[in-house]
């Protein structure tokens, strides 16, 4: 029984699937997608968005769960399924519903897994209200039911539990940011870490993508390789020439934890990986590399990495270039990409930086003979910006990974690795910095540290004074109380743009507070509309500095942050638009939130985001466009180092005087003044003269290195781009090859084409004049046709006349003829009846007629007698058993009689009881008032003694009450037959019958013979 409900309640789940696999007679609209949203019961579930194209293919499954019981009153309510086609703006992310279609749930047929019954194939559906009313857009729809048979967990209680199966279709990675890697699959299955990395290596003839209309020579046009790996959006180093594409290899990886049967799985589900060539914000080519055959290779991954790689051709987009015929396969535009999945090993080497969504990317190490030198890490106290890890969002708006200087190069990164030193690393800072200085060479304007110590003896002089003299690197000093601060700002977007043109925003802005003096510009410049909002390239910085509290939220409070909004032109110069004033201050008073650092110690981060007018330049209220802008403020603690050195590129404020070594002069034995040059004011004056020819030697040979070097830059750039125009003119002539080939093989189609037009042309004006001689011969047929059939009709019509004249004689005639025979009738029918009256009078006919009569009277007597014989037999078993049933009937109506008579009797019984309570009741008070009346009237009767004399009569008095006595009786008797209960057979109606009989027999005679008697 258990199991049988068990069985009911897993088949009352069904599942309700709509399927859209495409449309068609659809317009094909630009920037347009399609979606069909389907409502039922409250609940709306849509499709993925689709190019608006003729065939719009959707492929999509839309499912509703319920019982049966719900399908049954959603059936009898007939609650439709409705589908809304919608076709959205990609631009503006407006919305236009197109037309609708209504899904009777009654029609729905529902399939079994166990049976064999073929689904119904999917129909077309014509859209309703449709917008396109010329074209008739229709969608291919299907609509079974299923039931929804899920495995309760009662169900494995008495037997183990089998290997749990992942569905390949609902795999997802999940973000582990404290670990730094993508959870596939259950946790407690998978949990073995591979590594899938992407290296875009090197690129060729890439020239065969740009445009006719795209200067490769103008200035600040950037290339790069644009790819999305797993959700993360990837872009390479920018490089301008296209010719000769020089970037440095760079590989970003994803670690995965996972199983490797369930990645294998996943990877073959996933689409192609496409990297695109990328110009700003357009796509100049893609190409396609299958992560699908990463899981077809049969070697475990534990002992041999699965790789992919080869020369992938880019294919250039058809809206962006018109359609030319095949390039040459030695002239196709190819990136070289390798894509490696491998398993991760206990101690894995960090192959770049790792960012908190478990993506790390880096430049690929290059094979040298010697050891790689230690990265420089002299931290400063005011370093140059850093570029932290973007985040997912901040990958999202920008194209490029690297933040350009106004000039156009890359920053490079601040020397406190991701701007998230500890304390403890802050110690070892001065150590560091000593051993660089070492293994580096003295360079011109920056003399070499030597540890200070006590000038030997001497002996030659114009060496002691150049040697006497040893100057440290600038440091600066740094309070015990000062902080290290990281300070991060996101320029998101501009909108709400108030001017008259277009324009090609870029904007900057510089903090020397933070330490640098250089300005922070985003990059490429984007362009910006009236009426849109568009997101800014590039625009994440972070800062790396120390600082008092109270020194911070001093200049935090009084010196704000200008952000400028610049116009950049081609053709002309920048035009400065306007500025914003961010007000730093708001973040000071910004909620508090606790993280922990690399080392396990605790920090402070505060946040703030706000949206602010940009001002018109030039003293103006005017609003010109509104910024959205993101500011972080972290605290990472103490700085322990009190002395740290500056580099040089940092810009700051505040320089510091170099320290020079104490030397101890050298006295004289008896203390007497020593000569003028051997003093150390003569000393320091002859070295710093010495430095100035020394500095300005330098100085002149550094220009002349850079005025050579600029010559060289001249000249290189002379030479590449020559190599663009001899490449721009090979590729424009084999462009005009093609063309022309294509032109010939056109004028030869349309000379074949003219020729097969003339022969058309000939072989139309021959079948018209064919046509025309059959038409003139077809319509003198007619003609002579219609003149026999004229003369055969005329003669028809003369032989039908005479036809009708010979059958008029005919009819004339054979009336005639008619009439003799009339008469000639009429005479034999005399004859005969006086044959007859002679034949009546003879008497031999009588006797025989009469003989006859007897004969047929016999046999029908006979007839009869037979007849009812057998008829006499037929009623007597007739009559048997009508006796049998008449018993029957008797003894059974007998059996009903008694048992009615009995009720009645018991009725009657009750009755009687209940009327002789109600008579005697009655009785009492007739009888009562009778007495009554009596007791009057003896009362009277004595009164009228003395008047009236004993011989009048008193009987009057008793006649009248005999009398009301009968009429008493009568008036009981007619009600009781009346009421339908009783009959004249029934003993209270014998009895009334024989007291009215007694009342009438002693009714008194006159009037005169009345005697005084009392009823009873």
């Amino acid at each position: 029984m258990l199991a049988n409900l068990a069985m009911a309640s897993k088949s009352d789940h069904l599942l309700i699937v709509v399927s859209i696999l495409e449309g068609r007679h659809f317009p094909k609209i630009q920037r347009h997608t399609v979606i069909v949203q389907a409502k039922f019961d409250g609940e709306q579930l849509s499709t993925d968005p689709v190019d608006h194209k003729e065939q719009p293919q959707f492929c999509t499954e839309l499912a509703w769960e319920l019982d049966r019981r719900t399908l049954h009153q959603h059936r009898l309510q007939r609650t439709p399924i409705k589908l809304q086609c919608f076709s959205v703006d990609t631009t503006t992310n407006q919305r236009e519903c197109v037309g609708y279609i209504i899904l009777d749930l009654r029609s729905i047929q529902e399939i079994k897994q166990t049976s064999n019954v073929i689904s119904q194939p999917p129909r077309w559906f014509p859209l309703l209200s449709s917008k396109y009313t010329k074209l008739k857009p229709a969608i291919l729809l299907s609509m079974v039911l299923e039931n929804d048979e899920k495995q309760s967990p009662e169900s494995f209680k008495a037997r183990k539990a089998p290997p749990r199966q992942v569905p390949v279709g609902k795999l997802q990675l999940v973000l582990n940011e404290e670990e730094g890697f993508h959870q596939l699959g259950p946790a407690d299955s998978c949990s073995e870490l591979f590594v899938l990395s992407v290296t875009v290596a090197c690129a060729s003839k890439l020239e065969q993508l740009i445009g006719r209309t795209t200067e490769l020579s103008r200035e600040g046009v950037d290339f790069f390789f644009y790819y999305t790996l797993l959700g993360n959006d990837i872009t390479s180093e920018p490089f301008q020439n296209v010719m000769s594409p020089s970037f440095e290899p760079e590989r970003a990886s994803v670690r995965i934890r996972s199983s490797e049967k369930i990645l294998r799985a996943y990877l073959s589900q996933q689409p192609s990986l496409e990297i695109h060539l990328c110009c700003g914000s357009h796509s100049l080519g893609s190409a396609e590399v299958s992560l699908s055959s990463l899981a077809l290779t049969s070697v475990s991954l534990s002992t041999q990495p699965a790789t992919v790689e080869g020369a992938f051709v880019l294919q250039s987009p058809a809206q962006a270039r018109p359609r030319l015929p095949s390039v040459p396969t030695d002239l196709q535009p190819t990136v070289g990409v390798s894509v490696t999945l491998r398993k991760e090993t206990a101690n894995p080497q960090a192959a770049g930086r790792e960012s908190g969504d478990g993506l790390r990317t880096g430049k690929d190490a290059v094979p040298r003979d010697g050891p790689p030198s230690p990265a420089p890490a002299a931290p400063s106290t005011a370093p140059a910006p850093a570029l932290a890890p973007p985040t997912d969002e901040q990958r999202l708006r920008s194209p490029s990974p690297g933040q350009s200087t106004p000039g156009g190069g890359r920053r490079s990164v601040s020397p406190i690795k991701g701007g998230a030193h500890t304390e403890s690393d802050a110690e070892s800072l001065q150590e560091e910095e000593e051993e660089e200085e070492e293994k580096r060479p003295t360079l011109p304007g920056k003399p070499k540290r030597s540890p200070p110590a006590a000038a030997p003896a001497k002996k030659n002089p114009e060496a002691e004074l150049v040697s006497s003299v040893s100057v440290s690197a600038p440091k600066v000093s740094i309070p015990a109380s000062a902080h290290h601060y990281c300070f991060s700002m996101d320029l998101r977007s501009i909108r709400d743009l108030n001017t008259g043109f277009p324009v090609n925003c870029t904007l900057r802005y510089a903090y020397q507070f933070f330490g640098s003096a250089a300005p922070i510009m985003t990059s490429p410049p984007v362009e910006v509309k009236r009426g849109t909002e568009v997101f800014l390239p590039q625009s994440y910085c972070a800062f790396d500095f120390a600082a008092l509290p109270h020194q911070l939220q001093d200049t935090f409070l009084r010196v704000p942050l200008v952000v400028e909004m610049w116009h950049r032109d081609s053709s002309a110069r920048d035009v400065l638009l306007g500025t914003a004033s961010v007000q730093l201050s708001h973040l000071l008073t910004a909620e508090k939130s606790r993280f922990l650092g690399p080392s396990g110690q605790q920090h402070w981060r505060q946040s703030y985001t706000e949206r602010l007018p940009v001002l018109k330049a030039h003293g103006s209220s005017e609003k010109v466009a509104e910024l959205s802008y993101f500011t972080t403020l972290e605290d990472l603690g103490l700085v322990r180092t009190q002395d740290i050195a500056i580099s040089e590129s940092s810009q700051s404020g505040h320089p510091v005087q170099p320290r020079a070594a104490a030397v101890v002069p050298p006295s004289g034995p008896s203390g007497a003044v020593a000569e003028p040059r051997e003093t150390l004011e003569y000393r320091a004056a002859m070295e710093l003269e010495m430095w100035k020819e020394m500095q300005e030697d330098l100085f002149d040979d550094q220009m002349k290195k850079k005025e050579l070097n600029h010559m060289q830059a001249l000249a290189e750039e002379w030479r590449k781009r020559d190599r663009e125009r001899e490449a721009l003119v090979k590729k424009k002539e084999l462009e005009y090859n093609l063309l022309e080939e294509q032109l010939q093989k056109t004028l030869a189609e349309l000379e074949k084409r003219e020729k097969n037009l003339a022969h058309a042309e000939l072989e139309t004006q021959r079948l018209q004049r064919e046509l025309r001689a059959e038409h003139e011969f077809s319509v003198r047929e007619l003609q002579d046709s219609g003149r026999r059939l004229r003369e055969d009709c005329t003669h028809q019509v003369e032989l039908e006349r005479a036809k009708v004249r010979q059958l008029e004689e005919e009819n004339t005639r054979l009336q005639q003829q008619l009439l003799d025979a009339d008469s000639k009738y009429k005479l034999l029918e005399k004859e005969f009846q006086l044959f007859r009256e002679q034949q009546h009078t003879r008497p031999e006919v009588r006797l025989q007629s009469e003989i006859n009569l007897l004969r047929l009277e016999k046999v029908e007597l006979e007839r009869k007698l037979e007849t009812s014989t057998k008829s006499k037999l037929h009623y007597k078993q007739q009559w048997g058993r009508a006796l049998k049933e008449l018993a029957r009937f008797k003894q059974r109506e007998q059996e009903n009689a008694m048992s009615r008579l009995k009720k009645q009797q018991q009725e009657l019984e009750h009755m009687r009881l209940r009327y002789l309570a109600a008579e005697e009741k009655e009785a009492v008070k007739t009888e009562k008032s009778e007495l009554e009346d009596i007791r009057n009237q003896l009362n009277k009767l004595k009164q009228q003694e003395v008047k009236q004399p004993w011989g009048d009569p008193v009987g009057g008095s008793a006649g009248e009450s005999v009398d009301d006595h009968l009429s008493r009786l009568l008036e009981e008797r007619d009600t009781l037959l009346r009421t339908g209960v009783y009959t004249h057979e029934d003993r209270i109606i014998s009895e009334l019958n024989r007291q009215i009989q007694e009342a009438m027999a002693q009714r008194p005679p006159s009037t005169t013979d009345r005697t005084h008697r009392p009823a009873h």
